[in-house]
């Protein structure tokens, strides 16, 4: 049996090889090397100068408000999934995951046609006599274009855990006495904090490394640490610079990890 799960494991083992291993390793050797080869940390100390520095502070910047906003919409959708019977439950749960299912650049296409200037949005407000918005190409539009692409990631690592929390423990605490705001303080949100923390990590870390949310509502003129990375490997064509930056970019996604693993140890807060 053993044998078997061996030789099943095989093909994934090769294809972390193939696309994980090798990419990272690359990264990695880009990162610390110059174009002649010779070993330097220039590249990742490249991320103190003022434009990568301001690039990467505004990224973080944004990402943390598109993760708060993606918290405080998802978290009581998904007590209000929870809490329902099983049927509706599964088709609410499919509309909420069936946008995750079309492209990542169709949807934020989209919003494009609808907050461009003479965009959707604006030709209703005209149509009605209000004053249009111009929203396009601003820091908003692409804080709604993080949200709406990753609040599905959201909402399930929450809803997950929070349909694993036994009823018993909620109708013990009312009984004892608690009401309502008690009972979500003492009980539902601490055992619900595994999937938050899977939650935030989940919408955080792909807000952080985004660049074609950025491209296309910033219209270019906001640059994020991650355009500031696909400009060096497309155009610049400075791969060492573009490596060691990516690098600086572990950084989080491996401190997300282990908030992760300190938190959600027997994987609650999972999206399954």
């Amino acid at each position: 049996m053993n044998n078997k799960r061996k030789l099943l494991s095989i093909p994934y083992l090769l294809w972390a090889i193939v696309f994980i291993i090798i990419p990272l390793f690359m990264v990695v050797y880009y990162g610390i090397t110059d174009k002649t080869g010779a070993f330097t940390f220039a590249n990742i100390a490249a991320i103190a100068t003022a434009e990568h520095g301001k690039a990467l502070w505004l990224s973080v910047l944004l990402s943390f408000m598109s993760t708060v906003v993606c918290l405080l919409l998802a978290y009581p959708l998904a007590m209000i999934l929870s809490k329902m019977n099983i049927a509706s439950n599964s088709f609410l749960v499919l509309i909420f995951i069936l946008p995750m299912w079309m492209n990542f650049l169709l949807r934020t296409l989209a919003w494009l046609s609808l907050l461009e200037k003479t965009g959707v949005i604006n030709n209703i407000l005209k149509f009605f006599g209000l004053p249009t918005m111009n929203i396009i190409n601003t820091p908003g539009a692409i804080i709604l274009g993080m949200v709406y692409n990753f609040l599905p990631f959201m909402i399930m690592p929450i809803y997950n855990a929070l349909v694993k929390i036994d009823p018993n423990v909620i109708n013990a605490a009312r009984d004892l006495g608690a009401g309502p705001f008690k009972t979500f303080t003492k009980v539902i949100f601490p055992l619900s904090i595994p999937g938050v923390i899977s939650g935030i990590t989940m919408v955080f870390v792909p807000a952080l490394t985004t660049f074609v949310i950025s491209t296309i509502l910033g219209g270019n003129k906001i640059l994020l640490i991650g355009n500031v990375i696909e400009l060096e490997f497309t155009t610049t064509g400075n791969w060492h610079l573009g490596s060691g930056l990516s690098m600086v970019l572990m950084v989080f996604i491996v401190i997300s990890m282990i908030l992760t693993a300190i938190f959600d140890k027997d994987g609650e807060g999972s999206m399954l």
